[in-house]
């Protein structure tokens, strides 16, 4: 299983996404394909989200079923720790005064 979120894509990124995906939410994208379609995917997200931010998430031989990696800006940084990626939050920015 594969999910991919998109945040502030072009709208062309999402055209090419749906070709492989199933669309079940705005940006929201999950689909069944091979390792090699997935690495796929994930290029033409990173080739094409411009000022936007994605995650993928897919299932893997691991203790937790799952891996997932990230793109943009976010507050939600992937972490790994002793082997175990965690998600960080970085603090929230309070907007200057001019």
């Amino acid at each position: 299983m594969l999910v991919i979120v998109i945040e502030n894509a072009p709208p062309r990124l999402r055209g090419r996404l749906a070709v492989w995906l199933l669309e079940i939410r705005a940006g929201i994208y999950v689909g069944k394909v091979s390792r090699r379609i997935q690495e796929m995917i994930w290029s033409q997200v990173e080739h094409g989200i411009e000022e936007g931010n994605a995650v993928i998430a897919w299932s893997t031989n691991s203790e937790r079923g799952f891996d997932f990696n990230t793109i943009g800006e976010n507050r939600r940084i992937p972490l790994e720790i002793d082997g175990i990626k965690l998600v960080s939050f970085l603090p929230i920015q309070e907007p200057s005064e001019n």
